[in-house]
């Protein structure tokens, strides 16, 4: 045993698998097992060893010239989350896609001996790092290869499991044909500034999901970038969609942001805010993201479901957005959905999105009651609700 190695860093490593056993991040003897054997602090020697096995916590391994993070090897909950969700069984051949060294480590000690792990990253400062920590903890047999994923899959063969591990607004068709027929891909899929870790299998010619959870990553880099359309209405307040139809005129936005205030309830309980906003997403006929700061909260201007964003539904001079108040008689959590709207159509937005608030807690308030569909080619038109349009293809969405 080293000082690399030491009696406490392994305590520290015991420590997180039982307390991601203890939050249903990992469920499986094997995952468990990949987690407690691989010194996650030798991939973060910056960092406290504390820290480094921290559930919830990521691992910087670079930064831009703004101090923003382009790469990072994510929280133990999220990758214990994704190699639940990827099914890893010994002697697969798997690709990660987007780098770190830690995860690829992790996917080693699942498929065994037998199987074959290579990892891809568009960046050669972040392949470099991932080879030194790869080759100094001892998983010397992990392939790295400097890369836009976008197009470089087709000369790499196929792979039982796909895992990207930066978020993914298209998923590519050289993905779906580098799957094995019983293949399965796991990968971030943002739809409309909402990112949900989704697990696809083939389906036809496209994919279908097995399950989704949240996720939070760095964005695609390359050719694969997300389009990102994102306006200022004031100091402290942006509105955010991927989205080219919908408008974002942020003067008048801003306007209106400033103007009077409607207030409507739906009569609808508020429960599982991350399968609500999957819904509104997908169901909103123009949606964006509201994000705000603290001190406009605080100031009263626009409500705490902003902090982290919420979906807005968004016309050329008007905006409306959920909110939530104490009722104990309408939900479980003993809140109420409602809606803040401004501006001229203010009336008309507030009543389309208190509809979609009563839809959902009538028929859908519950966890992993969508199925998600990505299939190539153009979208039909016009767009069925729940249908995203990509480059590659389109999402569609339906609740069970």
């Amino acid at each position: 045993m080293t000082q690399l190695e030491s009696t406490d860093h392994m305590a520290l490593r015991a420590e997180m698998v039982r307390a991601l056993h203890e939050e249903d991040a990992i469920v499986s003897e094997a995952v468990a097992a990949a987690f407690a054997a691989v010194p996650r602090h030798r991939f973060g020697p910056d960092m406290a060893p504390e820290a480094a096995y921290d559930l919830h916590t990521v691992l910087p391994v670079k930064q831009n010239e703004h101090g923003l993070n382009t790469s990072v090897i994510s929280a133990p909950h999220l990758q214990g989350v994704m190699l639940e969700q990827a099914d890893i069984q010994r002697g697969m051949r798997v690709l990660e896609i987007g780098s770190g060294g830690y995860n690829a480590a992790l996917i080693q000690e699942l498929v065994g001996p037998g199987g074959e792990v290579t990892t891809l990253d568009i960046d050669r400062d972040v392949i470099d790092r991932a080879r030194e920590y790869l080759d100094e903890t001892g998983y010397g047999q992990v392939k790295t290869v400097v890369a836009d994923a976008e197009t470089a899959l087709a000369g790499l063969g196929t792979f039982d499991r796909i895992i990207a591990t930066v978020t993914t607004w298209d998923i590519p068709l050289s993905w779906i044909s580098a799957l094995t027929p019983e293949g399965r891909l796991v990968t971030p899929l943002t739809v409309c500034g909402t990112t949900r870790s989704v697990a696809f299998e083939r389906e036809g010619d496209g994919l279908v999901s097995r399950s989704y959870r949240l996720a939070s990553f760095v964005p695609m880099q390359g050719e694969g970038a997300a389009p990102d359309r994102k306006v200022m209405l004031r100091e402290g307040v942006a509105l955010q969609t991927d989205q080219e139809q919908v408008p974002l005129n942020a003067a008048a936005l801003g306007r209106a942001l400033e103007g009077d205030r409607l207030e409507k309830w739906s009569g609808a309980g508020y429960d599982l805010p991350d399968e609500l906003d999957w819904w509104m997403v997908l169901n909103l006929s123009s949606p964006a993201r509201l994000h705000a700061s603290q001190g406009v909260i605080e100031s009263g201007l626009v409500e705490p479901s902003a902090r982290l964003g919420v979906a807005a539904l968004v016309s050329e001079d008007s905006i409306a957005y959920r909110t939530r108040r104490p009722n104990a008689e309408t939900g479980a959590m003993g809140f109420e959905s409602g809606v803040i709207a401004h501006g001229p159509q203010a009336e008309a937005l507030a009543e389309q999105y208190a509809q979609l608030l009563r839809e959902w807690a009538a028929n859908h308030v519950r966890r992993g009651a969508a199925t998600i569909r990505y299939a190539p080619g153009s979208a039909p038109s016009p767009l069925p609700r729940g249908t995203v349009p990509k480059r590659h293809g389109y999402v569609s969405v339906t609740w069970a």
